[in-house]
Parts: C-alpha cells; structure tokens; sequence
C-alpha cells in the first residue's frame, strides 16, 4: 500500500485537503492541470499523456469523413459494433484482465502480440495498467485516479491529470512500478531513460509500434472496402477512446452509492454492476471489485462475458495455458441457499403399528 500510495504523480490541486479529505479541484483548476500536463514543450516527460489525446485528434478527420462523406446505414452498424464490441470487448480482454490483474496466461509472446493488437492501439498500457493497481488498492478514496466523487470531469480528465506514473521515484521503486508491468510485454526504460523521460515506455519504441499498428489495420480495413469502411472504423474507434473515459464514473455511481441488494455484492466500494457495459464488454464492475484477478466477471446466468469467451475460446485452442475463475466461489458465497429439510407430519394412525411392533 505504502508503494501504491506513491506511484503515480500527484495532481497541483493534491490527492487531500487540509482534512485529509479527497480534494475536490474546480472545473478551472482540472483544465489547468490537463493542459499543464499535455504541454511538452514545458515538460518532455509529458510525453505520454500528450500522445494519448493526440491520437485522438488524429482520429477525428475519419470520423468527419464518415459522417460528412461516406456515411451509409451499413457504414454505421459497422461502426456501432466496432466501437461498442469490439474495441470494448478487448479493452477488459487486454487492458484491464491481463495487462492489470495478469487474471491468465499465454502460451508464448506470438498469442501475446496477437492479442494485443487484434484493434487499433489508442491507449498505452503503462497508463493504463499501473493506474489501475491504485484503483483497486484505493478505490472511492482520496488517491484514487478517477475517483468519481470528484466529479465528471474528475475521471474523464484522469488519464492526463492522475494516471501518470511518479517522475521522483528511487531505483528501488521505479524497478517495482516496472514489475507491475513485467507480463506486459512492454520494454521498459532504463532507471536512467526513465529519468530523462518521466516514464516506464519509450517513446520511440511506443509510437513505432502505433505507427505499425494502424498501418496494418487501415490496410487491412481499405483492401476489405475502401476509404468508406476504414473512415468508419478508424472514426468508431475514436469515438470509443473518448466514450471509454467517462466509464469509471458511471461504474462508481457518479459519486453517489447506487449499489443493489441482491445485484451489486462488492459493498468495499461504490461499484456497480451495469447492463450496458456487462453485454458489450463483459464488465461487471462490481463483480469484477470482488474477484479482480478473475478471468471471468459475468457470473450469474443472464451476465453475458464476452471478454471471457474470447479468454476460454483461447484456452480451448491452446493459446492461453492457465486462467482464474472465480464464478464457483461467487455463486457459493453468494447466490447459494441451504436447502430446508421438511419432515413428514405423521398422522395417530400411521404411527400406532409401528408403536405396537415396538411394545
């Protein structure tokens, strides 16, 4: 915890007030901060967090190109499910269970890379990933990245304000943050590398492999059908790296406790399961706050997991060796009923022979 508290590098405006009560920044001092933090000419270390919002800029003329130029209903039921599925569906495949919670296994690094790259790349997974052990470790307290009683602006903003790692740390502590990330895949910088760029990625290697990542992708997608079907795409997938950070807030009640009985058994945290994002993702948040390294999330009959049938879907052929579930323990502590045995009432008559016999 004493690790955690520390790894990512506190926002101006802090993690507390003077109360040691969670910090609840002005909408001013939350843009303040954002574009103190994307300014690279300031800061070379902001790297990261710059090239996390340009690629959505980047993005942005193919969604205008679809919508101004190529637009057709077809155009756009590929896009709903492009954006809604596919990059959601891979997000809690890739991002979240394994980059996250190492929840199961590759059988080697070519699954891996496979997995990895089955959509376009728009979020890097150090900011993801190393942000996303705080959560869990203080989740709806002060330290919390997108801790939604901060507000809307709060969580969508974190990625920039409160998602990047410590740019301070000792060795010890940077070879600690590196370990979170060691399953990865990713080739870490050096202590001295991390020094001069405030990160555990290097930019060279990260925007080579997004370089390469959409190269093949729009390549793929234009021989398929054209500037039309790549301009939906490449826009759909924008759209979702906008839509999937005001998720954290509507996960945690908007700030509010919205948990059900009987629905929402996590009462550690303000998570809440979700219709929406339990079909299209397979993220049934508050499940997931109960058994985070659990391959599988949706638990109960009607929770549909995608996520997980591509996960058991890879096992089955061989590409994923080892995985954790946790449906059997969630059903046993929680949806289980002792069964009530019922004795028989027995009638004068029935029970007179057998006294008889007796005597």
């Amino acid at each position: 915890m004493a690790f955690l508290n520390t790894v990512l590098e506190p926002p101006a405006y802090g993690w507390t007030d003077e109360d040691g009560n969670l910090s609840k920044p002005t909408n001013g001092e939350i843009f303040k901060e954002f574009f103190s933090r994307l300014n690279v000419f300031k800061d070379k270390k902001n790297w990261l967090s710059f090239l996390s919002w340009m690629l959505i800029v980047c993005l942005t003329p193919f969604l205008f190109l679809f919508i101004f130029k190529y637009f057709t209903i077809t155009g756009l039921v590929i896009a709903f499910v492009y954006s809604m599925i596919v990059m959601g569906t891979h997000g809690t495949i890739w991002h979240h269970r394994y980059c996250t919670h190492n929840a199961y296994t590759f059988k080697n690094n070519f699954w891996r890379f496979f997995t990895q790259n089955l959509t376009l790349k728009i979020i890097p997974e150090e900011i993801y990933a190393v942000s996303h052990h705080v959560h869990h470790a203080l989740s709806d307290q002060p330290g919390d990245p997108y801790n939604a009683q901060g507000g809307f602006l709060y969580c969508f903003l974190a990625d920039v304000n409160h998602q990047p790692i410590a740019r301070n740390m000792t060795e010890a502590c940077y070879k600690k943050c590196i370990n979170l990330m060691k399953h990865v895949g990713v080739t870490p910088n050096t202590y001295a590398q991390y020094q001069k760029w405030g990160t555990i990625a290097n930019p060279y290697r990260t925007v080579a492999g997004i370089i390469l990542n959409w190269g093949f992708w729009f390549g793929t997608f234009y021989l398929l059908g054209g500037m039309p079907l790549a301009c939906a795409i490449f826009g759909a997938a924008g759209f979702w790296g906008v839509g999937v950070r005001t998720f954290n807030y509507e996960g945690h009640g908007k700030g509010e406790d919205k948990r059900r009985d009987g629905i929402d058994h996590n009462r550690e945290d303000m998570s809440v399961n979700q219709l929406w994002p339990g079909y299209v993702a397979g993220e049934w948040h508050n499940n997931h706050h109960l058994y985070p390294k659990s391959a599988r999330s949706g638990f109960k009959k009607h929770q549909f997991d995608l996520a997980w049938c591509y996960i058991k879907m890879m096992s089955l052929l061989g590409a994923v060796t080892s995985y954790k579930d946790s449906k059997k323990e969630f059903l046993l502590k929680y949806c289980s009923e002792v069964p009530v045995i019922v004795a028989p009432i027995l009638t004068y008559a029935e029970v007179k022979p057998v006294l008889v016999r007796v005597k």
